[in-house]
């Protein structure tokens, strides 16, 4: 659309991974908003794309260039902008696909919407002088907002890319963040999630630390909910879980775990052995009301023997997780357990993998049973044709409402779990 000279776009994103690949689409796409420009969900109607890859797992690869191609094919008019830790680790790769017209490193990915208005020639019009949008998280369909907290991890897992492809750790100040939450608040937003590369390490680069930041979050906003997104064990404050005193705060951690055996953890170069774990999850559980905690496993982790991935699924068993985010390894370059001679086969990875997920069903059927009868408060997100609302409990498990009419979106209501589905999927709910 023409006005006055000056070109406002339409612009799509896509992004792949993790939640903080989600919390810079959303910095872009209100910086966007603000110079002027338009959101759209229709990649077809775009004159801009913008796309934030991943590079976590070879399969998260193959997506961003599968993803990259297809918004390329579908709409060879727009221009197009990568960014990401695909791109930034794989510049050779990147520049074999066509039809891209600007690269931006992750080292420049805060100022990625005036680099790309710059480099594209794209001029914009004050966001003043036009009339107000709807906000860029409920334009994408979303009703929570991901807050980056800070970017890098000074950590060396033996099998992480990301914490090469993001750099040292950065942490935002106190008053950014804050300032941020309290902008979504009063735009309608009732939950941000906190995230970033380290989020446990948060504040060591400017003298504070996670604890902080949610002493000051709680005392100097009013927002009702707020998450953490995956956090290392080894990262708690010994006071943290008192933070969880305060109701704002969701009785929920993502814990990645990555394995239950000593030894490969070892191998893995990981910061808390088990028995560490252990703890963190026993005081957690005795000391705040309906505690969840979800974790990751890496599956077939070079030189993982028969009788660690026993003691792993022993340990997995014995602690209890609602969810499991699994991932199969798969070697990536520039990681030190790529150079590992004795990699795991891949029918052995296969048959670990399905072993896992049905042990995780198992725990997740046990957890949500255990649910019934419970009284919960919920952040209703979306609707689909059958009236069935869909949100997520205080401690983060899902729940349908069925067949309601009432216009529940965006808004938190009290109900009781009645049931939960065939699947193990989710529970069932009415309202109180």
């Amino acid at each position: 659309m023409l006005t006055n000279n000056y070109y406002r776009m339409q612009i799509h994103f896509k992004t792949l991974g993790c939640r903080l690949n989600e919390a810079e689409i959303e910095s872009w796409a209100k910086k966007f908003q603000e110079k002027g420009h338009y959101l759209t969900s229709d990649p077809k109607y775009a004159d801009l794309l913008v796309i934030n890859t991943c590079a976590v797992t070879q399969e998260a690869v193959k997506k961003s260039r599968q993803i990259i191609r297809r918004v390329r094919r579908n709409n060879p008019m727009a221009k197009l902008v990568i960014s990401g830790c695909y791109s930034t680790l794989n510049k050779e790769n990147i520049n074999e696909l066509t039809g891209i017209d600007l690269v931006i490193d992750n080292k420049e990915k805060d100022e990625l919407v005036d680099i790309s208005l710059r480099k594209l020639n794209l001029d914009v019009i004050p966001r003043s002088s036009i009339e107000p949008g709807e906000i860029s998280i409920f334009k994408r369909g979303r009703n929570r907002a991901f807050i980056k907290i800070q970017d890098g991890c000074r950590h060396r897992c033996t099998f992480c890319i990301v914490t090469i492809a993001r750099g040292n750790e950065r942490s935002r100040t106190t008053n950014e963040i804050t300032d941020e939450i309290n902008k979504y608040h009063k735009q309608g937003i009732q939950e941000v999630v906190l995230t970033g590369v380290h989020v446990g390490g948060y504040g060591d680069d400017i003298d504070s630390n996670l604890y902080k930041l949610i002493k000051t979050i709680l005392n100097n906003t009013s927002i009702p909910r707020i998450r953490l997104a995956s956090i290392e064990p080894w990262d708690l404050h010994e006071n943290f879980l008192s933070l969880f005193s305060n109701k704002r705060l969701m009785p929920h951690m993502h814990l990645p775990l990555q394995s239950g055996s000593d030894s490969v953890l070892k191998r893995m170069a990981r910061r808390c052995k088990t028995i560490d774990f252990k703890k963190i999850v026993s005081d957690a559980r005795s000391q705040i009301d309906n505690f969840n905690i979800t974790t990751d496993i890496i599956v077939g982790f070079p030189g993982e023997t028969n009788d660690e991935w026993d003691e792993s699924l022993k340990f997995i068993q014995e602690i209890g997780f609602s969810h499991i985010h699994i991932f199969t390894y798969s070697a990536r370059k520039g990681t030190k357990a790529s150079t590992f001679t004795n990699q795991i086969e891949t029918l052995t990875k296969k048959e670990r993998s399905k072993e896992l997920h049905k042990l995780t069903e198992l725990m997740r059927k046990k957890i949500l049973s255990n649910e019934i009868g419970k009284k919960y408060s919920v952040l209703w997100e979306s609707k689909d044709k059958n009236n069935d609302w869909t949100g997520y409990t205080e401690n983060y498990n899902k729940v349908i409402l069925n067949n309601s009419k009432k216009d529940l979106g965006n808004k938190i209501s009290k109900i009781k779990i009645i049931g939960i589905s065939s699947d193990f999927n989710h529970c069932i709910a009415e309202l109180v």
